[in-house]
């Protein structure tokens, strides 16, 4: 019986965990770049600003996600304002 209820138990992890989609790597948008995302741009064209944080949840179709390079080398139109929303931990 204790095996039947470890079987059990068991399966229903394994169960459990096959419902979880698997996590999909996110790749820097810049063309030619394979390098892992590490922020998300997203701007305004109207206010000429463009904000730069941390990975964005994804599915935004005006968001792009950049690696640590092209964030570090982020450069906008003349006038336009950037915003870089930084965490603690990048301190």
């Amino acid at each position: 019986m204790l095996a039947a209820r470890m079987r059990r138990g068991t399966a229903a992890r394994v169960g459990a965990l096959d419902s979880v989609e698997p996590m999909r790597e996110r790749l820097c948008s810049k063309v030619g770049c394979a390098r892992e995302a590490v922020s998300t741009l997203t701007y305004d064209y109207a206010d000429q600003m463009a904000a730069l944080g941390p990975l964005g949840a994804g599915g935004d179709p005006h968001a792009h996600d950049l690696c640590a390079i092209h964030t570090d080398r982020l450069s906008m139109p003349r006038g336009w304002v950037v915003v870089r929303h930084e965490t603690l931990a990048q301190r």
